[in-house]
């Protein structure tokens, strides 16, 4: 991820959720550059962004990538699903997070249905870019194994 890319604001956590997520998880710091987690890197939970911005894309498609700052939860596709993630969050500046590992965001989520509704809500949204990105690849994917020089020769 080499550019910059819009901020995003649809993964905004509500003040409760915050709360529920602070009392469930730990801080921890990253510095500029470092990575939060990888596309593909086995689930490690949500992240809580409390201070600095991130930006989560996916490799080689740096026109998709998205800003995120303060208040915004990452990493929840996964966590809800146990599957890899399929982003790439990556710390803009040093970065302060609270990390909540899967077992206990979903214990939460059992508990409290006001929070399962907001981030489930928050999900869709996540989902609905992630499906846009991973088209993207797709049609680069395709665009790249036939050049139009190829498929002129082809012919």
């Amino acid at each position: 991820m080499t550019s910059v890319g819009a901020q995003c604001s649809f993964l905004k956590a509500s003040g409760e959720l915050k709360s529920s997520l602070q009392a469930a998880g730990r801080r921890e710091r990253f510095s500029a550059d470092q990575v939060l987690f990888r596309e593909q890197d086995s689930n490690s939970g949500v992240f809580l962004l409390l201070k600095g911005r991130i930006r989560m894309g996916v490799n080689g498609l740096p026109k998709l990538d998205r800003l995120f700052s303060a208040g915004s939860l990452l990493g929840l596709p996964s966590t809800f699903t146990n599957h890899a993630y399929s982003l790439t969050a990556q710390a803009l500046t040093d970065v302060e997070v609270i990390h909540v590992v899967q077992e206990s965001f979903l214990q939460l989520m059992r508990e409290r249905a006001d929070l399962c509704r907001e981030t489930t809500e928050m999900l869709g949204r996540e989902v609905s870019f992630i499906q846009r990105a991973l088209a993207e690849r797709r049609k680069q994917a395709a665009k790249n194994k036939v050049s139009p020089a190829e498929l002129g020769a082809l012919v």
